[in-house]
């Protein structure tokens, strides 16, 4: 959560490597039950819908708040 809002502040050049080092970190290294995959699915999608704008030039602003969300809640189902 930590690098996701460090990378919302940085410029995109700066942001991509950031996020890019996220995708390890949200990949499912075990079965957990379906509500977390679903979450984890969701933050996932989420995080790689703003590298995708970030890459393109295109305003990512929405879509950093759906990323965080998304982070939050697969979070809270975690603990």
């Amino acid at each position: 959560m930590e690098a996701l809002k460090l990378a919302e502040r940085e410029p995109a050049q700066k942001a991509l490597p950031i996020l890019n080092g996220l995708v390890g970190l949200v990949k499912a290294d075990h079965e957990q039950r379906l509500e977390v995959e679903e979450a984890r699915s969701s933050a996932f999608l989420a995080i790689c819908e703003v590298g995708k704008a970030l890459h393109r030039g295109q305003p990512a602003d929405g879509l950093w708040a759906a990323a965080i969300q998304a982070t939050e809640r697969w979070m809270a189902l975690l603990k």
